[in-house]
């Protein structure tokens, strides 16, 4: 099912947002060398769930990092809903998701350079996590 227009302005205007508060809030927390940037939001149709894609970047501190995001999701959601309350008149949930579509991506790079062929052989790449 494709998403409506609407879906994608809020998901866009989250996305933006999002990338924003979660960049302030390491620099705050003294935080240095790390890079956030959320790749995806997806907004259900009645606008009352949004899961955001997070890249971590270096992926040693995925999970540390993630952990701290989902600590702080009530604080997080209420920046959120102070930037974007002429926008929107309800806040939708959200949901924090690890991205890991660019090491999926540098796996492959890896694979299709090395000696190993995961076009002949699949079982040699990682399966992708649905989420």
């Amino acid at each position: 099912m494709e998403e409506t227009n609407r879906q994608k302005k809020i998901g866009g205007l989250l996305q933006k947002d999002l990338a924003d508060v979660l960049q302030n809030s390491l620099r705050d927390s003294g935080r240095t060398g790390i890079l956030v940037s959320v790749s995806k939001v997806r907004v259900t149709t009645d606008l009352s769930i949004a899961k955001a894609y997070v890249s971590i970047f270096p992926s040693k501190h995925q999970a540390e990092v993630i952990e701290e995001i989902n600590e702080n999701k009530s604080q997080i959601k209420h920046e959120i809903a102070q930037r974007t309350r002429h926008q929107l008149r309800k806040m939708p949930d959200l949901s924090f998701y690890i991205d890991d579509s660019l090491e999926y991506i540098d796996g492959i790079e890896k694979s299709i350079k090395g000696k190993e062929d995961p076009v002949a052989n699949p079982d040699l790449l990682d399966k992708r996590k649905k989420s």
